[in-house]
């Protein structure tokens, strides 16, 4: 057991010393990589302290790459808008018609954009060329005006106004296509000028289209306001303006109508800040000219107002309306339009007082009335005159609202607006219609108080003076019956009537002394009338007479005979209208018929029927008396 147990061992012993001599082995390998780390350790630091120097090298570069990179960058920033500034100044200095319109501003808007990065910089350097291209901006701006200026031109072609009013067309205004380019161009000029217009200023395109246009404007209304001279012009010094026969209606309608064509054009193209201020500016030129036609007019009408005057009133009434049509439009030029139609609306007023005036001056200087009582042709100059008023209705309605009640009489009535006002020139809620029937009346009043006033100091005789009144009160009522003044004067209508009264009573003036004749004295012994309705029995009142009253009686017969003729024939030789002599025969006869049947049925036996003394029975006298109406 020996021997196995010696085996056993001996291997486990053989595999001990293998191991021991690995184990050597591995001792040997450790000394030899310790050795190798040392060597590499030592090999490690020897690079690193010949690398480390080349390495700090290597990163100063990098960073001067980086910087030369960015200074690269800069210059080429820098150079970018002389490098602009050049490509976009072939553009701009040429004309925007060979580069192209679009194109054109296009270029402006690129200057533009360059010009302020440029401005943002602060830098010194780029100062010349923020210079450079504000100097080529201004160019392009120019040139941009210009364009938007030949655009206007080719468009304001004067015309003849005329042919659209008598064509009743519409005034032209600026196409569409043509709008479109002046709005773009209007756009460009406005956003890239240099500065702003001033608080009160146009913008360079609307100076260029109020110059351009207004021009047009002028030139196409030049023949109206020549017209409306040249048909001013009087071949008959005394003729009377008939209405509708000057030129300034045509001139007017022509105003409105080139206008508002203006308004609609300058709409299309400026904001709506600008609509006023730019048509107000295109109309001056055209408005001065109107203002000065009108105060030619205004001098023409100084000159002959008492023929004229009417003109005055069309002007007033066609400008007023034109005014107020343009206010409604536009709501521009209502105060322009007021100053041009001052002087004349101030002469209009003025008229009114005037008529007046020369109408007390020329019954003032009559020198002789009609001896049969016939109308005097003043009466119906002034009738005609207050009708052919109420075709100036509303004007003239208008210059009383601003006297007032009864200021037409006032001696300051022609005064011009400097004049102090009265209180009841601010009556804005007077009646213009009522007005003018007050001024109508008064008219009226002035002209038969006149006439009355003339017919006592050169007509003989209460009664013709009151034919010669009548008849004149005839014509005024008759011309008020048959116009447009008889719905307007109503309220005149007492005033005539108590007129007509008193001309009735001034006529009867004379029949009152043959009437007297027929008023007797009647004594205790003459009966007196039954008041039964029985037959007076003339017989027995004569015999109740004495011989004396009889006498009396006979020469009072007599007497009546001789006036009463005379008085007929009077009448008859009075130039009456039919209206005065029938009024008037009427009056007569209601008069003097019923105190002769009284006295004729008491004393008509006086002459026993012989008719020596009665000339007239009772029928007779009706007769007598019914054909002088």
């Amino acid at each position: 057991m020996v021997a196995p147990r010696r085996g056993v061992y001996a291997e486990e012993a053989a595999e001990v010393e293998v191991l021991n001599a690995n184990v050597d082995k591995l001792k040997s390998l450790r000394k030899k990589i310790g050795a190798s780390l040392a060597r590499l350790e030592e090999s490690g630091r020897t690079v690193q302290e010949a690398i480390g120097p080349v390495y700090g090298n290597t990163q100063r570069l990098q960073t001067m790459n980086t910087n030369i990179e960015r200074i690269q960058e800069v210059i080429e920033k820098f150079k970018a808008p002389l490098e602009q500034r050049d490509r976009e100044e072939r553009i701009l200095r040429s004309r925007p018609d060979r580069v192209g319109l679009q194109e054109y501003m296009s270029s402006i808007d690129r200057t533009s954009l360059a010009l302020r990065n440029l401005k943002t910089t602060n830098i010194k350097s780029n100062q010349q060329a923020v210079s450079d291209l504000s100097g080529l901006l201004q160019v392009g701006i120019q040139n941009l005006e210009d364009v938007f200026r030949d655009i206007l031109r080719q468009e304001s072609q004067p015309i003849e106004p005329l042919k659209q009013l008598t064509t009743k067309t519409e005034f032209p205004r600026l196409s569409s296509n043509k709008s479109g380019q002046l709005r773009t161009v209007n756009q460009h000029i406005s956003a890239h000028a240099s500065q702003g217009p001033k608080p009160g200023e146009l913008t360079p395109s609307a100076r260029a289209y109020a110059h351009e246009r207004g021009q047009y404007v002028t030139l196409s209304l030049q023949n109206l306001a020549t017209a409306s001279l040249s048909t001013a012009r009087k071949v008959n010094a005394d003729a009377v303006y008939k209405q509708g026969s000057n030129g300034i209606g045509h001139y007017a309608q022509g105003i409105q109508g080139m206008y508002t064509a203006e308004y609609d054009s300058i709409s299309a193209i400026f904001t709506r800040e600008e609509w006023g201020p730019v048509l107000q500016a295109t109309c001056q030129s055209s408005l001065a000219t109107f203002a000065s036609t009108l105060g030619n007019l205004d001098t023409h009408v100084k000159s002959n107002l008492l023929t004229d005057c009417y003109l005055a009133y069309e002007i007033v009434d066609v400008v007023s309306n034109t005014s107020l049509q343009l206010e409604n439009r536009t709501g521009e030029l209502k105060y322009a339009m007021s100053d041009a139609l001052k002087p004349v609306r101030e002469t209009a007023k003025s008229s009114l007082a005037t008529l007046l005036n020369d109408l007390r001056t020329k019954l003032s200087q009559m020198q002789s009335l009609p001896t049969d009582g016939s109308t005097v042709p003043i009466t119906s100059e002034v009738m005609t005159r207050l009708q052919l008023m109420t075709s100036y209705l509303p004007p003239v309605c208008s210059l009383l609202r601003s006297l007032g009640d009864g200021g037409w009489s006032a001696p300051s009535a022609g005064a011009s607006s400097t004049s102090i006002p009265t209180v009841k020139s601010f009556d804005v809620g007077a009646d213009g219609k009522q007005l003018f029937s007050h001024y109508a009346a008064d008219t009226i009043e002035v002209l038969l108080t006149g006439l009355e006033s003339r017919a006592k100091n050169l007509l003989r005789g209460r009664s013709l003076q009151g034919v010669f009144l009548a008849n004149n009160i005839c014509v005024v009522e008759r011309m008020i019956r048959n116009s447009e003044l008889d719905p307007l004067l109503t309220s005149a209508q007492p005033k005539l009537d108590a007129w007509k009264r008193k001309v009735s009573n001034a006529y009867l003036d004379a029949w009152s002394e043959p009437s007297k004749l027929l008023l007797d004295v009647q004594s205790k012994n003459t009966p007196r009338p039954s008041s039964t309705g029985t037959a007076i029995d003339s017989s027995a009142i004569l015999k109740s007479l004495s011989s004396k009253e009889k006498e009396a009686i006979k020469e009072k017969w007599k007497t009546f005979n001789t006036q009463f003729d005379e008085l007929v024939a009077k009448h008859k030789s009075y130039r009456m209208e039919s209206e005065v002599r029938r009024q008037l025969g009427k009056d007569v006869q209601t008069f003097m018929e019923p105190l002769y049947t009284r006295f004729w049925d008491r004393y008509h036996e006086v002459d026993k029927g012989k008719g020596k003394y009665v000339k007239y029975d009772k029928g007779q006298m009706s007769g007598t008396l019914s054909s002088l109406a």
